[in-house]
């Protein structure tokens, strides 16, 4: 369960998103670090009952700096105003796949897999859907998956228009083939984030993904 202190502190950070801002109120962020490192450390353990290979894990691997990195944004604000938890068994600084938590208010959401891998990370999971889709095509179809997340995320940035090159325009997986990108996501509301027992009831529904982060990480790991 997040406090309202935290989401307090986000909401006025966004609306006051300067050095000097920050500064006056760093007993509030020295709390929003506390419960930062309580709140990832509780998703470490719960989801590590459920996949082995993020036993390991430590805050550090999980968590991202306050600071946004300015230098090719036009947007200069120097904060971010969400809380983040990644989880992948390699960690924040590998092409692995893995599971997400974004908490900010009224903007929260779930999400796994693997977001905009470089080209040849995609031409792995290309390649692993071209001779595997029945196996991507079994998770989606899960009941499970559907009722959470529904389909992979799909928009007119993540699909090519056309078959990337390399592969028969007739293939019966041609839809996921032109994907870019590789995560489902699903949303929360502020109630859930308020939930007592929110990490173990999210925990529950990422490792829904489960199947899929394998399958990612299956292509990503084969030579």
């Amino acid at each position: 369960m997040i406090q309202d202190s935290t989401f307090d502190f986000l909401t006025d950070l966004k609306n006051n998103n300067h050095r000097e801002w920050f500064q006056a109120n760093q007993k509030r962020y020295d709390a929003y670090k506390k419960e930062y490192r309580q709140l990832t450390e509780a998703f470490i353990a719960e989801m590590s009952k459920g996949d082995e290979s993020l036993s390991q894990l430590e805050f550090k691997d999980c968590s991202f700096r306050i600071n946004r990195d300015i230098r090719f944004s036009k947007d200069k604000s120097p904060y971010k105003t969400n809380m983040g938890i990644w989880m992948s068994a390699g960690s924040k600084n590998t092409n692995l796949a893995g599971y997400y938590v974004h908490i900010e208010k009224g903007a929260s959401f779930i999400a796994a897999g693997i977001h905009w891998p470089d080209a040849a990370d995609l031409k792995k999971v290309r390649r692993e859907i071209d001779g595997f889709h029945e196996d991507l095509e079994a998770i989606v179809d899960d009941p499970e998956f559907k009722k959470l997340y529904g389909v992979l995320d799909r928009d007119e940035n993540n699909s090519l228009k056309t078959m990337p090159k390399g592969f028969d325009k007739d293939h019966p997986a041609i839809e996921f083939l032109k994907l870019k990108s590789f995560t489902a996501t699903a949303k929360l509301d502020d109630k859930d984030i308020r939930d007592k027992d929110f990490v173990k009831k999210t925990s529950k529904k990422l490792l829904t993904l489960k199947p899929l982060v394998e399958f990612l990480n299956r292509a990503l790991t084969t030579e």
